[in-house]
């Protein structure tokens, strides 16, 4: 067997594991990077990117079926799925490539195959064995599954419903989550009758209850048909597709059924625990500063319990790369990380839901938490675009603003001001003066602040 020293090797090329080698290379470290299938993980070739190019297409659907209203006369003739396609793929690539020509100039050694950790400071990879002062370990996660329900056929998950070659005439989603939502959005706007099937009361349940209801009234207005509160109690295929029987005892029937009840890491047979890395339900245990039970060795990414989202990965990776170099980086708490669901109105977030803050902090007195939800339907930009929507701010009495959710087309772009507000602790007193350009969307969450600080303009 073969051995290579380095000073860091990172075990997985996804967004964690490719910027901690990013990061550690340009600091000066010598970077073996091992990936058994190719750089970019999960988000670049079969989640993120893949799927927002599809959402995009989606919404150029949806303008083209509106066109008319905006004084442009169009016909929308249909999808062809294989140009379709050919778009999505060409958006990877370039991506790809890219990010090849990233890895490439910063010097790091990358290597294709299994790897296994054999020891605190070893990872073999066949016969060769990739030694470091500090491993890396970023090995993503996997479509979860269901007892019960067998993958295959007409029931798949998100990695082959964004290879399918053509677009299903009825779809049933299992999951009301960020995965199950954009996919019910995206098909709903390709020409799909769609029905999702979510176990707890509410889409995205992890959400903002009013940021929840409002997605479910878009949605209806969109005719996606949802069941809510009612766990699945069986799935058979058939020669029409598949048949699902709630435990109500209604039945929902589909031509595809798309799997989407979230990720499980990706950490067995890894010789992870052999090496003495503890795991908690398939997830690997770290302190604050990321390092595992055993020292020397560290873990970032979807492999860690938390939300499963490429930004925190990107973020951990370069936390992990600056801790190992001494650099003694801030740790960013999960709960300052941003969470988008790019459906069709998007959802963006970060921070506390109201009922966590009242949870939290509702015990010093019935008013310790407030809020206000701006209407998007007061904001000249959303009426241009032809979205509904609000934006809620969540703030603890005459302190600071503990959590801010948006519901509306594009509000994914405004969550960097949101988290900058409930990362730096602002008062709404302390962001009211500054100017939100007019017209944007920008401009509600200014409003929003403005009605906290007590002096709304246009909030009543």
């Amino acid at each position: 067997m073969a051995d290579h020293t380095f000073d860091l090797v990172v075990l997985g090329g996804g967004s964690g594991g490719y910027a901690a080698a990013l990061r550690a290379a340009e600091l000066g470290s010598r970077v073996a990077l091992i990936e058994k299938d190719k750089l970019g993980g999960t988000c670049l070739h079969r989640g993120c990117i893949p799927t927002k190019a599809l959402l995009h297409s989606a919404e150029v659907a949806d303008s083209a079926r509106s066109a008319e209203k905006h004084g442009v006369l169009l016909s929308f003739e249909g999808v062809d799925p294989e140009r379709l396609g050919a778009y999505r793929d060409g958006v990877v690539a370039r991506k790809f490539k890219g990010l090849e020509s990233l890895i490439r100039a910063r010097g790091i050694t990358v290597v294709t195959g299994e790897g296994r950790l054999v020891s605190p400071t070893t990872v073999a990879v066949g016969d060769d064995s990739y030694t470091g002062a500090n491993v890396v370990l970023a090995t993503g996660a996997t479509a979860r599954t269901l007892p019960g329900v067998q993958i295959g056929g007409r029931i798949v998950t998100s990695d082959e419903a964004l290879r399918l070659s053509s677009i299903p005439a009825t779809v049933a989603v299992l999951g009301g989550g960020v995965i199950g939502v954009e996919f019910a959005s995206l098909w709903r706007s390709l020409g799909a009758e769609v029905t999702i099937v979510e176990a707890l009361p509410h889409l995205l349940p992890a959400e903002d209850e009013a940021i929840s209801k409002g997605l479910e009234r878009a949605f209806r207005r969109r005719e996606i048909d949802f069941r809510l509160g009612v766990p699945l109690r069986g799935v058979e295929q058939t020669d029409a597709g598949v048949r699902l029987t709630l435990e109500n005892g209604d039945g929902v029937e589909a031509e595809l059924l798309l799997v989407a009840v979230g990720r499980a890491p990706v950490t067995a047979g890894l010789g992870l625990e052999e090496a003495g890395v503890q795991l908690d339900r398939g997830f690997v245990v770290t302190d604050e500063r990321l390092q595992t039970t055993v020292p020397g060795v560290y873990a970032v990414g979807d492999i860690v319990a938390g939300p499963q989202l490429a930004h925190r990965g990107f973020q951990q990776g370069v936390f992990v790369a600056e801790e190992i170099a001494g650099l003694a980086p801030l740790a960013v708490d999960d709960l300052l990380v941003p969470r988008i669901a790019y459906c069709a109105p998007e959802v963006a977030s970060v921070g506390l839901t109201e009922a966590a803050a009242v949870a939290k902090y509702g015990e010093d007195s019935v008013d310790a938490v407030s809020s206000y939800e701006y209407s998007l339907a007061g904001n000249a930009r959303s009426e241009i675009l032809g979205t509904g929507g609000v934006v809620k701010v969540v703030r603890l009495a005459d302190g600071p603003v503990v959590g801010m959710h948006l519901l509306g087309a594009r509000v994914g772009e405004l969550i960097g001001e949101a988290q900058l507000a409930v990362g730096w602790e602002a008062h709404p007193e302390d962001v009211a003066p500054f100017i939100h350009a007019h017209p944007t969307q920008n401009e509600a969450l200014g409003e929003a602040f403005l009605k906290l600080a007590g002096k709304p303009l246009h909030a009543l």
